[in-house]
Formats: structure tokens, C-alpha cells, sequence
């Protein structure tokens, strides 16, 4: 059992001056998901190092999905922390390193010595060398292969020796809370949860909205909704959930709106009552999970339409993954199973047999003249009776 992790990452180490405040992001974010496992832990930083270090026992399994959850690393690295006692007691150390980790000897290997103490007495190309002999000694069966090595033996001179050779994949990106607040609109549907993923990746954390139609929309599709939610939670850190009763809009526009421009009108108010939300909480931008063409709605110039009535910028993170691509990553974030359950939202409801692709958006503001009687009541309605959920990580 290995008592300590070495966490790498990547584009922190290229932000200058501004480089602790996204490490000390990401050791509070490390903190953070750690809290659900089971055992103690204490997470430092050291001179372009974070280590997260366990006090006594814990789960070993549990600790390494948490951090594999954090974004901003990119490697985890079980590590064996040990003081310098001098050569020997090190080569001791790699070897009882190697005779607990790989049962199986018949490897190849590389021996990769690194010294940020320069006053270690021998140099890393001696450290590579002596050790990597006195492992061929201590297991015959092994081979090195300095070029493509199955097992590479890490050694870090540091005020504690770091030995380590394993580096577990992590999510990569940026420490989450380092770029701001935006608002997801969120659905029952795959792409919206994958695009409030990809926008946590960066940095940003997340509220939503989600548009409920009852009677037309179950009670299980706003569960489905909330579970959603749960799952990008695991990522995102805590959601606040709007839920708007979207059902008396919804009714007005299919009643005094062409049928073929249903739907972007329908999307215009959902984006006007979103940024309504987003401004009250500070929220830099909206989120949305749509891809170019996917649907009539989703074609540039819907796309176009739909952002008139905008004042924050719109982010969409899918805009260019086809429908696998956005499938891939909503099975890797397990968002894929609970996304296709078969409980309609209000978007699917309310469509047109043959909806216009190609809006203009003259015409589309001539058709929402037909709203101005009711339309800013129901607005203010719906956004004054909507339930607020809080939304923790399942």
C-alpha cells in the first residue's frame, strides 16, 4: 500500500507569476474530493510538487477515482517517499519497491534518475546507471531498454527521495474555479451534460437551468434531469438547479406561433429566462450542449437567431463533435445510460413535423409580436414560482 500520490499537471506550470493561485486552486480542489473517501489525507505543495499524503489507513481504489476526477491533473503517480540515508539505502529501496510491485520479473526497464538537489553526490546519469545494475543483480531475468522500457523506475532527489512507476492517467484541463461561473441550460438529453463537463474542464464552475413542462414532462423526467446533474456533479462540484415550469410559455407560443418556428422561438425565451438566472448569479455566459447541424435548431443561422436575445456570450463546447464523439465522453463520464432513459423533456414535446432550418430572424420577431400580450407575464411567472434544487455528486 502506498502511503503518499504524486499529482502532476501540465498547464499550470506555464502561468507565471499567476502559477500559485492555480496550484493552491487545485490543492483545495484535491481536498475537496478527497472528503468522500474513506481515510485521512493531507495535501501539500512543494517546490512545483503536490503530494497528497495519507494519514494511516484508506482506500486505495477510492482515493485514485476521486483524484481521477480533478481537473487540472494529468498524471497520479503512487509514490514511495523515503529520506536519504545514501546510496545503498536507496538501492535497497528501489529493489523492495520492484520485488512488492511487479510479481512477474521478466520486464524490461529503464532506470530515469532526476536531482533537484544538485549537491547529491553523484550525478542522475551515475544514479541511472548504478542503480539500474544493481537491479539486473537483484532480478537476472530482467532486461533494460532505454528506448521503449515496460517498467520505468522513476527517482526524484528531493528532500524526500521520490520512487515511483506508475503514472495513472488524470482529466487534465484546468483547477475548477479558476475561470468563473457560467450558466448550463441542462436537459434530459446526452449533449448538454457532456457540455457542462467540457466547461468545468477549463475551470469553470457550473449552475443550471432546466426547463420542465408538466403535465407534458413526468416527475421522472425532472428526476432524470437531477440525476444528471448528480453525475456531472462528480466533476463539476456542487450544482444549483434551476427548474422552471416551462408548460403555460410553451402552450402561448405553440398557440400564437407558426408551427415551423416553434422551436427557435421556444429556444429564445428559454435563453432569455437563463441569462435572467445567470446575471442574478453572477455568471459569466450561458452553456449549451449543441453541435452545428445535429438538428433543425442547431443549424448557424438557428444558431444565430437564438443568440439575439443574448447579451452574455454563449458557449458551446460540442459545436464541432459529431454525435459519437459527444456519445464517447457521456459513456466515459457515465452520463450515457441515464441521458437516452425514455422521459421526454419540454424540447421534444413541442416539435414541428418540419421545422424551419434556415430562420430569419425578421420573420421570427414578426411571429413573437403575437406574444406581447401575455408573454411577460408568464415570463415573470415562471421565473418567480421556479424551484431552486441543490445538487450534490452521487
Amino acid at each position: 500500500m502506498y502511503s503518499a500520490f504524486l499529482i502532476k499537471y501540465a498547464e499550470i506550470a506555464i502561468k507565471g507569476k499567476n502559477r500559485y493561485i492555480f496550484e493552491d486552486k487545485l490543492v483545495s480542489n484535491i481536498a475537496y474530493q478527497l472528503k468522500n473517501v474513506d481515510g485521512e489525507f493531507n495535501v501539500r505543495k512543494e517546490n512545483g510538487r503536490i503530494y497528497v499524503e495519507a494519514q494511516g489507513e484508506y482506500d486505495y481504489d477510492e482515493a485514485v477515482a476521486a483524484l481521477q476526477r480533478v481537473f487540472g491533473i494529468v498524471g497520479i503517480c503512487p509514490v514511495i517517499l523515503v529520506e536519504d540515508r545514501g546510496f545503498e539505502q536507496l538501492a535497497k529501496d528501489v529493489i523492495d519497491h520492484i520485488e512488492e510491485t511487479y510479481p512477474d520479473k521478466n520486464f524490461t526497464f529503464k532506470v530515469d534518475a532526476r536531482r533537484a538537489r544538485k549537491n547529491y553526490p553523484m550525478t542522475s546519469m551515475e544514479i541511472n546507471a548504478a542503480i539500474g545494475e544493481r537491479i539486473l543483480e537483484a532480478f537476472p531475468e530482467t532486461k533494460v531498454d532505454v528506448h521503449h522500457p515496460q517498467v520505468m523506475i522513476h527517482i526524484e532527489i528531493r528532500p524526500m527521495i521520490n520512487i515511483y512507476s506508475t503514472e495513472l492517467p488524470g482529466q487534465g484541463g484546468m483547477p475548477l474555479g479558476s475561470a468563473g461561473k457560467a450558466m448550463l441550460l441542462l436537459s434530459g438529453g446526452i449533449d448538454s451534460p457532456v457540455a457542462g463537463y467540457m466547461i468545468s474542464k477549463r475551470g469553470v464552475t457550473l449552475e443550471a437551468t432546466y426547463f420542465h413542462a408538466p403535465p407534458y414532462t413526468s416527475e421522472r423526467a425532472k428526476q432524470k434531469v437531477v440525476d444528471l446533474a448528480k453525475k456531472v456533479a462528480r466533476y463539476s462540484g456542487r450544482i444549483k438547479l434551476n427548474v422552471v415550469n416551462f408548460t403555460d410559455i410553451q402552450l402561448y407560443i405553440y398557440e400564437k406561433c407558426p408551427h415551423d418556428e416553434l422551436t427557435i422561438i421556444m429556444r429564445r425565451y428559454m435563453m432569455m429566462i437563463a441569462e435572467h438566472f445567470a446575471k442574478e448569479s453572477g455568471c459569466l455566459g450561458l452553456v449549451t450542449g449543441e453541435s452545428i447541424g445535429q438538428v433543425a435548431s442547431q443549424t448557424m443561422q438557428s444558431l444565430a437567431v437564438t443568440n439575439e436575445v443574448c447579451s452574455l456570450p454563449v458557449y458551446r463546447p460540442c459545436i464541432a463533435l459529431d454525435k459519437q464523439d459527444i456519445v464517447t465522453i457521456a459513456e466515459k463520464i457515465d452520463t450515457y445510460e441515464t441521458s437516452i432513459l425514455p422521459f421526454e423533456d419540454c424540447c421534444t414535446i413541442f416539435v414541428a413535423k418540419h421545422p424551419v432550418t434556415k430562420p430569419n430572424l425578421e420573420y421570427i420577431k414578426r411571429s413573437e409580436k403575437n406574444l406581447e400580450e401575455k408573454i411577460e407575464g408568464l415570463m415573470r411567472t415562471a421565473i418567480e414560482t421556479t424551484e431552486v434544487i441543490m445538487v450534490d455528486a452521487e
